[in-house]
This record gives structure tokens, sequence and C-alpha cells, in this order.
């Protein structure tokens, strides 16, 4: 049935969450190094250093201190920063706010243009447009972000001084100061992101054009218009919705490149600082929320695919 399909999806996405944490977990204990040596410097004594780790509880054994997060994780409580001792949640939620004010125009702005930029490509196939748009997003495919947001910075903040090359706002600086400099990164990551959406339309659109079901439409004496949008691209949508979910949850989790160049205040920045400073707690939150950000943006995936493809609905085909 449906409903089963869709709880065992749920039960696999919370399984894929739980193993991104214990990662995360694992991967910073195999790193060199002690974070109390670090915050108090090469110069710290033994016992200073045995001390600094009994009140940051780092002398407990590391599956103990993994279980005693997860358990309050479960409650909500992601714990206090190693480094800053406050609260990960709220040292978290202004990096975050940022970092959804740029996803935001990515989003509405980039997924648009590529589905558009994507049907028309694949309506005027060879022709043109085709070859304009597909060379376009084969050459934002090949060329890495930090590639991409370089040259964006020398062509609109070097050579024509219109936008600003770097944020210098903080974390706390409010969204109208933050306004101004955000739309280099946001175009950065629409390119990028853009170029595979675009690719993955185009096909589609090319393969629900040529299919029985639309040829039948015609057979009938449909309009054009029609055709395309009550029969093709619906169909043509379906295996989009994956790509666009994945670039979804890319962008709260895989931004760290852009938001480094740009010195912009987002999610990407404070991981990096929590990587630097080893930080758990506050990786052990990113974790969790890049994990869960990308099961559920595929769950809606499927779901929406779902509703746009009656035959997903029957109970056989549903499972």
């Amino acid at each position: 049935m449906l409903l089963k399909a869709v709880v065992r999806r749920v039960g696999y996405s919370l399984l894929t969450v739980l193993l991104a944490t214990l990662l995360v977990f694992v991967a910073l204990q195999a790193l060199p190094g002690n974070l109390a040596t670090q915050l108090l410097g090469r110069d710290a004594t033994p016992s200073a250093v045995a001390q600094l780790n009994a009140t940051l509880r780092l002398d407990r054994p590391a599956w103990q201190r993994y279980l005693e997060w997860l358990g309050n994780a479960l409650h909500g409580d992601f714990g206090r920063s190693l480094v800053t001792r406050q609260s990960v949640v709220g040292e978290a939620g202004l990096y975050l706010r940022n970092t959804a004010m740029l996803a935001a125009i990515v989003i509405v702005v980039g997924i648009t243009l590529s589905l558009v930029l994507g049907v028309v490509a694949g309506l005027l196939r060879d022709r043109w447009p085709d070859l304009t748009i597909s060379g376009l997003s084969l050459i934002g495919m090949s060329v890495p972000e930090f590639t991409v947001s370089t040259l964006l910075v020398l062509a609109f903040a070097v050579k024509l001084a219109w936008l600003p090359a770097v944020v210098t706002d903080g974390p706390t600086a409010p969204v109208g100061a933050l306004m101004h400099a955000i739309w280099l990164p946001a175009a950065a990551l629409t390119i990028v992101m853009a170029a595979y959406i675009i690719r993955m339309m185009r096909t589609s659109v090319i393969d629900a054009m040529a299919s029985e079901y639309v040829e039948a439409a015609r057979i009938r004496g449909l309009s054009s218009t029609r055709v395309l949008f009550r029969h093709a691209l619906p169909n043509a949508l379906l295996p989009t919705l994956n790509v666009i979910a994945i670039n979804i949850a890319w962008l709260v989790g895989g931004v760290v490149v852009v938001e480094s160049i740009f010195n912009y205040p987002g999610i990407g920045t404070l991981m990096l600082q929590a990587v630097r400073n080893r930080d758990l707690p506050v990786l052990q939150f990113i974790a969790v929320l890049g994990a869960t950000t990308f099961v559920v943006c595929n769950l809606l995936a499927d779901l929406t695919a779902t509703w746009l493809n009656p035959r997903l609905r029957t109970p056989g085909r549903a499972g």
C-alpha cells in the first residue's frame, strides 16, 4: 500500500540521519590533537588540560558521549558549543537564517529559470536555442563552484564595480544589510545548480514528446498547448524532481565553498569554524540538519511524483 511505502521511506530516512551523525562523530574522533590543548595553547600544563577536559566532559569514553548526545538530541537538546559554551541551536540560528535567505533566492530564481530553459531546449531540439542552452549548461556542469565565483567577482565586483566582492557583515547583521551582498553568491550557486536541472529537464521533455501517450493525444486532436501542459510536462517533471531535491538539499549542506569565497555568514562558514575548532556539538547539529534536509527533500520529491503520476497511486505499484 502507498501508506506502507511512505512509512518505510520515513524509516529509511531516520536511519540515514542517525548514520550521518555517527559518521561525523567517528571522523572527528579520528582527528589528531585535543580540543583542550588547542584552546589552552601549547604551554598549557597537563593538569590544566585535564581540568578543561573534565569541564567539557571530554574525559569520558567516546561511545558514552555519543549516546548521551543522541539521547538529548531526541528531546531537542543539541547541547552547547565546546568553544563558546552557547546553545548550539541558538548559535547556529543566525547562520542558518542567512543560508536560508541565500537558498530561497537560488531556489525561486534557479529552479524556475532551469525548468523554463530545459523545456525550451527540449521543444527546440537541435536548433540554435537548444544548442546555446545545452552548451552553457555543459559549461556550468564542468566548471567548479570556486571558478564560477571567482569569475563573477572579477566581472561584477572588480571590472564593473556593481556589487561587493565579499560580505563584510557578520552573522548578526540584519537582513537588509546582507541583501546588497547576497547576489553574487546567489548567482554562483544558481549557475552551478541550474546546469544539472536544465540537462535533466531537456532530456525528459524530449522523451515525453516522443512518447506514445503524447502521440495519442495529438491523434485525438488536442491542441499543442494542452498536449504540452496536460500530458508532456507532468511526466517530464517526474525524473527531474529527484535532481531538484538533491540540489535543494545541497544548498543547505554543500555551500561551504561559495560561502567561504564570499565570506558569507551562513551555515557553511559555521561548519568550517567548527571543524577548525573541533566543536563536535556544532558539527553534529549541522550533520543532522544536512541529512534531514536531504531525506525530506527526496521524500517530498517521491510524494510529488506520486501525485503527478496516477499510476503510482495504485497500491500494487506504490510498494
